[in-house]
């Protein structure tokens, strides 16, 4: 892909932002009739209709929504590529790490914090996303490195087991008759309305746990982030089922319940077998490393 595409993408972006091609226009600073005739042409490349033209907006198709979602991860790589390849000798660029939430990420922000003293030009992105998405973009070169949550298939990954185990148990209401428990069995969560984590493999996790694939485990809503989860606690929606330590219930009207016997997760920082890391990627690990030493 040439520098021309890569501008025609941006153009196509600033209008899909904007849904307008004016307002795109005025942001690009570029006239109007130039991105009109880009976008048209695109579309006859591609073979598409990208957009529904409407009177006041400019809304995308369902082909044009695949599309814009592929032209973002397109330009965030060519991005990322073009900042690390135009390092300096002090080592600059930008490292793009997609996480679980995970208090084992304390090491890797430690580690960040030791590298901001020596290499202050060495920008460090973190996306809070689920184990499937983090697996998705370090195959495609978006994420540099990924943070995930034990147990997890790692054959195509090079790891660095993290420090430091998480409890599982139950994030109820206050209001709750279970609030007043210091534990929960896993025949407490039988029948009871259930959120829980939209990862892959979950619902086997809790097979496991019970020890058979029939018991009546009520799910009624996952999260990929824990955060929206715990509003839907508040709400009455039902009880998140996650580890301790990501929300913070302490004043809150909230409570985070331990399962017994404790049952625990690890979590591993990973990244692609076979892939050449930038040098800012690698002096990152590298602080990782140290900082687990």
């Amino acid at each position: 892909m040439n520098l021309m595409e890569l501008r025609v993408l941006r153009y196509f972006l600033a209008v899909v932002d904007e849904k307008n091609i004016s307002r795109a226009a005025q942001q690009l600073h570029v006239s109007q009739p130039t991105i009109s005739r880009q976008i048209k042409d695109l579309e006859e490349e591609l073979g598409i209709i990208l957009f529904e033209r409407g009177s006041r907006s400019i809304q995308l198709t369902n082909s044009g929504e695949y599309f814009a979602a592929q032209a973002r991860q397109i330009l965030s790589l060519t991005d990322k590529t073009l900042e690390n390849i135009h390092e300096n000798q002090d080592i600059s660029g930008s490292v793009w790490i997609g996480s679980a939430e995970a208090k084992n990420f304390l090491t890797i922000a430690q580690a960040i914090r030791e590298l901001q003293d020596t290499y202050p030009h060495i920008q460090i992105n973190v996306t809070s996303t689920n184990a499937d998405d983090v697996r998705a973009r370090l195959k495609s070169g978006v994420f540099d490195f990924g943070v995930i949550m034990e147990p997890a298939e790692k054959s195509d990954f090079d790891f660095i087991h993290l420090p430091g185990e998480s409890r599982w148990g139950l994030l109820v209401p206050n209001t709750s008759p279970l609030a007043q428990r210091d534990h929960l069995k896993l025949d407490d969560l039988l029948g009871e309305k259930l959120i829980i984590s939209q990862q892959k493999g979950m619902t086997d996790v809790l097979n496991d746990w019970f020890g058979e694939s029939n018991r009546d485990i009520h799910v009624v809503a996952t999260f990929n982030l824990l955060y929206n989860a715990s509003l839907m606690v508040s709400a009455g929606v039902g009880y998140a089922l996650c580890i301790d330590g990501i929300i913070n219930t302490n004043q809150s009207e909230l409570t985070f319940i331990p399962l017994a016997p404790t049952l625990t997760t690890g979590s591993s920082i990973v990244w692609l077998k076979g892939h050449r890391l930038s040098t800012a990627a690698k002096t990152l690990l590298n602080q990782i490393s140290a900082e687990l030493n």
